[in-house]
């Protein structure tokens, strides 16, 4: 863990992370500064930090990334509070899971800021974090995060290897989906298509299996849109546009409104589709809208997908409504969005 990646908090600045509604007197500064001091850490403190960090978590894309700082912060606070805090063992497994949470969400905004080396250190926390909570559940997600970041960065070997680790130990069908799907992509960057078939084949296998107990936390969010769309970036990889663009165009319909930064960087895949079949106009609408959720909400990580398509509208640079859209990405690389 890199510390100096933290700015160090007293603790009356960290009473502001207090969640409304909270227990009573948690966010008294005098009892942080005890409860940091080794003062006993009681289950009542616990819950104010998890609902905080449930808090932080859920807030719209679009207010993420003025919130970096309170989300370290509370990481901060809570390995301060394992490394000096005295607590029972059920109090200290609550801990660890609090810490693998926030800072596997804390790994998420820095890789979407493009910041992977500091991503993967966060991601590194968490799984240690996770470990000692004997969460084996939440570890194989983190693995998957650590995973689809190994793709992204074009190592898409070295995702399969920790996916492969990441299906024996988990049993959630939602779970297993999620799993299989990354991995799935993984094999689509690989050029192996009937590995590729199978985990997709298997993953929405996964997903359409009822369970007694509901999705973990972590990947609640996996969805029939997630399979469409994804499964849609596997045939692209593969080289079959047609098919990917109809299978991106399900999962694009069935995206709750809620997933902005999701829709984002669904209508840059979108896009990428109709120009590998010369449907200049539809990728043109695809690929502004997609630019409109960047700036608006500020992600770079969807503004850097809208850049990579510049090159490929090159040989259609005199067709209507082109020459604008490019000089649109060329101000927003100019800016870097968010």
């Amino acid at each position: 863990m890199d510390r100096r990646s933290f700015v160090g908090f007293g603790a009356v600045s960290l009473a502001a992370l207090a969640a409304p509604g909270g227990p009573g007197g948690a966010a008294d500064p005098g009892r942080l500064g005890r409860l940091l001091g080794g003062t006993r850490v009681d289950a009542e403190f616990v819950a104010w930090l998890e609902s905080g960090g449930r808090g932080l978590a859920a807030l719209p894309a679009e207010q993420r990334g003025r919130t970096a700082r309170l989300l370290d912060a509370q990481l901060a606070t809570v390995r301060t509070l394992i490394t000096t805090g005295r607590y029972d063992e059920p109090t200290g497994r609550r801990l660890h899971r609090l810490a693998a949470s926030l800072a596997t969400t804390s790994g998420w905004h820095l890789f979407d800021r493009g910041r992977h080396p500091t991503a993967g250190r966060r991601w590194e926390l968490a799984l240690q974090s996770a470990h000692r909570a004997g969460d084996h559940g939440r570890a194989a997600g983190i693995l998957a995060d650590a995973a689809y970041q190994a793709t992204w960065l074009g190592r898409p070997a070295a995702a399969t290897d920790r996916l492969d680790y990441a299906l024996t130990a988990t049993l959630h069908p939602t779970a297993r989906a999620l799993l299989l799907l990354r991995r799935a992509r993984a094999h689509a960057a690989r050029h192996d298509p009937a590995a590729c078939r199978h985990d997709l084949a298997a993953a929405e296998r996964a997903l359409a299996t009822p369970s007694p107990d509901p999705a973990p936390a972590w990947c609640a969010w996996m969805g029939p849109a997630d399979l469409a769309v994804d499964s849609g970036g596997c045939l692209l990889d593969l080289g079959r546009p047609a098919a990917a663009r109809t299978r991106i165009a399900e999962g694009l319909a069935q995206l709750p409104p809620a997933r902005a930064k999701t829709r984002g960087v669904f209508l840059a895949y979108q896009a990428r589709t109709h120009l590998r079949t010369g449907e200049v106009e539809q990728a043109l609408a695809a690929t502004a809208e997609s630019l409109d959720l960047a700036t608006r909400i500020g992600s770079p990580r969807c503004a850097a997908l809208v850049r990579g398509l510049a090159p490929a509208f090159g040989p259609y640079r005199r067709q209507p409504g082109v020459p604008e859209l490019l000089e649109r990405i060329g101000a927003a690389g100019a800016t870097r969005v968010g």
